[in-house]
């Protein structure tokens, strides 16, 4: 049991240390609120697109090895074309992605 709260305070920390660069000061804010800036999807790395709900490590690895073969994504609505994205997880994702 100590093994496995022990990989869950892991893993906890391990995902903080992924969203952190994906945060973002926003500097127009006196109450020092952080703003999640839109992930551009042709340039983020695998890593960096696991943030995503719904995005794991192999959906990730799918949106990264399309774009090496098929070029950028022209629309956000191209995410449809990568198996593992439905259009439910389309929805979550649109406004936290941008091309």
């Amino acid at each position: 049991m100590k093994r496995i709260i022990a990989l869950l305070l892991f893993a906890c920390c391990l995902s903080l240390a992924v969203v952190q660069p994906v945060l973002a000061a926003n500097t127009g804010s006196e109450a020092g609120v952080r703003a999640v800036e839109p992930l551009n999807v042709n340039s983020a790395s695998q890593e960096e697109l696991t943030v995503l709900p719904g995005i794991g490590p192999v959906t990730a690895e799918r949106i990264v090895a399309y774009r090496t073969k098929k070029g950028p994504f022209k629309t956000v609505d191209d995410l449809i074309l990568i198996k593992g994205i439905g259009q439910k997880t389309l929805e979550k994702i649109r406004p936290l992605v941008t091309i």
